[in-house]
């Protein structure tokens, strides 16, 4: 579980956490002293502008963890991530799950595995170790070269009960929240989905913490009598660490077990690739249309900035839910999570559903007639304008700094 805390002795009363806090939950006491109140939700914005590093976001153990009994773990080994193969590259948040799990096992008895599913292996275990697997657990198969449920949780949950993993990390993207319930229903254990922080305690219970109620608060989530214990986790909200492909890692090969007729339900006919644009999920550059953009003049404006940038278009849900837009593109908490190098928001209203989507952004730039708008507490920089007038001059603008 997580906490944010005043160290007082670097606290200047700057009041610059006062303004950035979206809940407004600081104020600065008769000390001069800034304090944390009662409607932080631990979205982390002060700890990340405070200019002194007054503010930081710290990790607390409960002390009733400890004495919980975990005598069904005993046998328990590893922090197992399920690996996610697309268009034959293993995904960037696969890589973000393998760089947090070094981070949980480090000082402890553990390990971490990845499990590969593929029709063909070629270097992936390498590369899967390079990243941070201790242990790769391979089956071929040509039924493995595009993901259906049936034969993926199929040979996972044969793959548990041999090698009794202590938990299952998957991300979540269509794949990992397709088959991570279907394997938690299976094994008879919980399931954590869409978590932003893990926290692995001395006695193997993992801290899976997760926004809820739209995003005003989080909740952290234990799993304490059954295992394993699983978790989806938000693509983007993780580091991968530095690959360094001199390291050695045990390479495991499995048998693929054909499930019966009557447990394979579905079967992929053909593969159509997105032929819509460049893709937010991958995309160093995103802009996106908030509903103050929903008309056809401010659809296509975003679109063609997006264009003039070499960016994807993305969408708030607002924009979604109209049918104006595709799903594809939505950010924010029941679309995409999305840390794109620039991220320019048009006409987004910035409510936390959809911050937390998008503020893993290097670089956000909002634009938007109201000045008083959310969006502003998470932007670095800040227009207040009408991107009706603004857009056609910044397009214009790039577009001549190309020619």
């Amino acid at each position: 579980m997580a906490g944010i805390y005043v160290k007082e002795d670097k606290c200047v009363g700057c009041h610059q956490c006062v303004s950035i806090c979206p809940q407004g939950a600081i104020l600065i006491n008769v000390d001069n002293i800034a304090e944390i109140g009662g409607g932080c939700n631990l979205c982390a914005l002060c700890v990340n502008e405070c200019p002194t590093q007054a503010i930081v976001k710290e990790s607390v153990v409960a002390d009733k963890i400890s004495d919980i009994d975990v005598a069904h773990l005993a046998e328990c080994r590893d922090l197992w991530i399920i690996t996610e193969i697309r268009d034959g590259s293993i995904a960037g948040c696969t890589l973000e799950l393998l760089g947090e799990a070094r981070r949980l096992v480090k000082g402890t008895k553990h390990k971490v595995a990845a499990v590969l599913l593929c029709n063909e292996r070629g270097d992936y275990p390498q590369q899967l170790t390079a990243y941070g697997a201790d242990v790769v657990y391979v089956a071929e198969n040509e039924i493995f070269r595009r993901f259906t449920d049936t034969p993926y949780k199929e040979t996972v949950l044969r793959l548990v009960k041999e090698e009794k993993p202590l938990a299952i990390l998957l991300s979540a993207t269509a794949m990992g929240r397709s088959l991570a319930p279907r394997l938690a229903a299976a094994l008879h254990t919980g399931l954590s989905a869409d978590c932003t922080e893990l926290e692995l305690c001395p006695n193997g219970i993992l801290i899976q913490t997760r926004p809820a109620f739209g995003g005003n608060l989080f909740a952290s989530i234990l799993c304490p009598r059954t295992w394993p214990q699983m978790a989806t986790v938000r693509p983007k909200v993780m580091q991968q660490i530095e690959p360094d492909f001199k390291r050695t890692g045990t390479v495991v090969g499995k048998d693929y077990v054909p499930p019966t007729d009557e447990m394979q339900i579905t079967s992929i006919i053909d593969y159509i690739a997105q032929e819509n644009g460049v893709s937010v999920d991958d995309a160093e550059i995103v802009v996106t249309a908030g509903y103050g953009a929903s008309s056809d003049e401010g659809l296509r404006l975003v679109e063609e900035l997006a264009q003039a940038l070499g960016g994807a278009v993305g969408a708030s849900r607002k924009v979604v839910d109209a049918g104006l837009v595709n799903y594809e593109h939505q950010v924010g908490q029941t679309g995409k999570t999305i840390g794109p190098k620039l991220y320019i928001a048009c006409g987004v209203s910035g409510a936390i559903q959809h911050a937390v989507g998008m503020s893993s952004s290097k670089t956000i730039v909002a634009i938007n007639i109201d000045s008083d708008a959310p969006i502003f507490h998470f932007a670095d920089i800040g227009i207040v304008a009408d991107l009706y007038e603004f857009l056609p001059k910044l397009i214009a603008a790039i577009k001549s700094k190309k020619s």
